[in-house]
């Protein structure tokens, strides 16, 4: 690739294991010879205890210049804990901390966030149930969240002891009722916001991936029957959209029901429409079944800018070890969601069937694949390091067959 086109991708390592995931993405791309030049980029908790800003306008500025990213992990914490950590001549000063990455979101508009739940043959960590017959089986997983990213409760428009004339306002609804005689500083509200155009292009990109993919069913998990605007919003949005795609079948469940769904036949879903936090829920609970976090991975998509991530935390107790132990693999399946992104697809599936081919030869595994119900604080012998499995990946990409299919 002709230096000057060459595409550069900002590197966002973050707090605690950020930076170990990462490196082991960065090293399994240069072992599909995606070519790029990575850029630096500071985000997280230590810029907001130094600077009281976790996103710096330097970092936002690159990324728009840039237009790809791969971001490790962030630790948040409760505003009143995060005030106290700021360094001393930044006290008092009224700042406020927010999440970076939600700030990153909506600051870019990354409007669509694609969550894939895939269940790779021989984890010891994947789903299995009981067979009628007798004996267990594990039900093959491949579902894909849609969930919209920048709207909702995530949005952030919410008060402690409301000011006057927002409580004013929603003292006109004759549901507040039971809570005029609420004192103001007793009194916490937080909004959920939908537009039009936002359930528009979430609902257009489940279906335009659904019809790519070969996806028989899209579903919509929200609680229109109780949250009857935004919900019945999206619902609806969801329902005339699909008349677009009579080859795919478009039901809606409420998203508690498909969180009792999903733990007996959760191989019947496969594209899944959901709200900001519904959506965040609906992932995470999918991603327990396929492995948990440390294969859970994600794209923050936007029409010009994409941020790709494992959907896990920075986990700081594990950050303090000598030697990494944390599972890089969500971070290295999200980095091969950037390659789909930017049409790589062949090196993406590449990275897929070396993850596929060590998870099922299982001579690498990381803690959390070795760990047994009841011992969650037990770091076992015998677990490879972050680097080892990142190596491991590496290795495996040389062997495996192009062609084959491994997950």
């Amino acid at each position: 690739m002709n230096n000057l086109l060459r595409r550069k991708v900002v590197l966002m390592p973050g707090d605690g294991i950020g930076g170990a995931v990462l490196k082991e993405t960065v090293k399994v791309l240069r072992a599909v010879k995606f070519e790029c030049d990575y850029v630096h980029a500071d985000i997280g908790w230590e810029f907001w205890r130094t600077e009281g800003n976790p996103l710096p306008d330097r970092t936002l500025k690159s990324l728009r210049e840039n237009k790809l990213s791969l971001f490790g992990a962030i630790t948040s914490k409760p505003k009143w804990e995060a005030a106290e950590e700021l360094v001393p001549r930044l006290k008092n000063k009224g700042l406020v901390y927010y999440s970076p990455i939600v700030g990153a979101r909506q600051s870019l508009q990354l409007s669509e966030c694609i969550r894939p739940c895939l269940s790779f043959e021989g984890n010891p960590l994947n789903f299995v149930r009981q067979k009628s017959g007798g004996g267990v089986e594990e039900p093959p997983i491949n579902t894909v969240i849609f969930r919209q990213n920048t709207e909702g409760l995530y949005a952030g428009v919410e008060w402690t002891n409301p000011p006057k004339n927002v409580r004013q306002a929603f003292e006109t609804h004759p549901k507040f009722g039971i809570f005029k005689d609420v004192k103001g500083e007793e009194l916490a509200i937080s909004s959920r916001i939908f537009t039009q155009e936002r359930c528009n292009s979430i609902c257009r990109a489940a279906f335009e991936y659904a019809k790519k993919h070969g996806y028989k069913r899209v579903t919509i998990a929200e609680k229109p029957n109780v949250i009857r605007e935004t919900s019945g919003m999206l619902e609806k949005t969801a329902y005339r959209i699909g008349k677009e795609y009579p080859d795919i079948w478009v039901d809606s469940n409420n998203i508690d029901a498909i969180c009792m769904w999903l733990t007996k036949n959760p191989e019947s879903y496969g594209v899944i429409i959901a709200g900001n936090m519904f959506g965040d829920i609906i992932s995470d609970a999918f991603a327990g079944l396929v492995g948990g976090l440390g294969f859970a991975c994600s794209a923050n998509i936007g029409s010009e800018v994409a941020i790709f991530e494992p959907t896990h935390g920075s986990a700081p107790k594990y950050a303090s070890y000598k030697t990494s132990i944390v599972n890089p693999i969500a971070c290295i399946l999200s980095g091969a969601m950037m390659l789909d992104h930017v049409g790589e697809t062949h090196k993406a599936d590449l990275i897929r069937k070396g993850i596929a081919k060590v998870i099922k030869d299982g001579k690498y595994r990381t803690y959390d694949l070795l760990k047994v119900k009841g011992q969650q604080n037990v770091i076992y012998n015998g677990a490879v390091s972050t680097e080892d499995m990142g190596s491991a990946i590496v290795e495996a990409i040389g062997d495996v067959d192009s062609s084959a299919k491994y997950y």
